[in-house]
């Protein structure tokens, strides 16, 4: 098992952000979870990663504890985020976002950043446009260029297709589904938009109140009434 998370409690300060949370991935899957704004979702990411404080609990990545694990370390181990938001640099272009991401001599930074353009080919005519002055849609290409530019073993995606226009989130699931083929690479997804968390995950968790509820099959998920009993979606 690549990532094991159990009984995992959060906290903002004093107040509680998950409870008990269970969830694993093993390696070279996808795996969603499906829940509504302030969920949780993002604590459980930020909790994996290490930027939130960790209570009770246990998480384990490739069999050890990484509890107390610095962010960076945690990084050099072979986890990456994508966070909400993007956080791209906005004063930097395309090509410098990139090359700043990336360890290693110069012509190690070039050859890295070349197997990222070719991975998301819309780049490679952005790469002098500052980062402040892309799409929602391309600083989502980019956040993904540079974390896979560090050959991430675990990605953490956390809601990649928020404010994104559909034919850059059929592009993003395109790329991500052809990634998973050609790399060893495992993804932990947090999404709202159930089509394409379906579209991509292995599995699929369903999240509440800081609380993951339960496995939702796949075959469930494209029936719009089961769905909406855990979620309040629709199909």
């Amino acid at each position: 098992m690549l990532l094991e998370v159990k009984g995992l409690s959060a906290a903002y300060g004093l107040v509680p952000a998950l409870h008990r949370v269970d969830c694993h991935a093993k390696a070279g899957e996808v795996v969603g979870i499906l829940g509504h704004n302030g969920m949780g979702k993002t604590t459980l990411m930020r909790s994996i990663m290490g930027y939130v404080k960790v209570t009770g609990g246990e998480i384990k990545f490739d069999g050890a504890s990484i509890l107390g694990t610095a962010v960076n370390a945690r990084a050099k181990m072979g986890i990456g985020l994508v966070p909400q938001g993007r956080q791209i640099f906005p004063n930097l272009t395309v090509e410098e976002n990139l090359h700043v991401a990336i360890p290693g001599t110069k012509a190690e930074v070039v050859r890295t950043s070349d197997e990222m353009l070719e991975l998301f080919p819309r780049l490679k005519r952005l790469l002098d446009r500052r980062g402040g002055a892309l799409s929602g849609g391309e600083q989502q290409l980019l956040a993904l260029a540079r974390c896979l530019a560090r050959h991430p073993r675990l990605m953490l995606l956390d809601e990649p297709t928020e404010g994104i226009q559909p034919s850059i989130i059929d592009e993003i699931s395109e790329t991500l589904a052809a990634l998973t083929q050609k790399i060893d690479i495992t993804i932990v997804l947090v999404e709202q938009n159930l089509d394409f968390i379906t579209g991509l995950s292995d599995r699929v968790y369903a999240i509440s109140n800081g609380v993951l509820e339960r496995e939702i099959p796949k075959s469930e998920l494209t029936d719009s009434s089961a769905v909406s009993a855990f979620m309040g979606f629709t199909a």
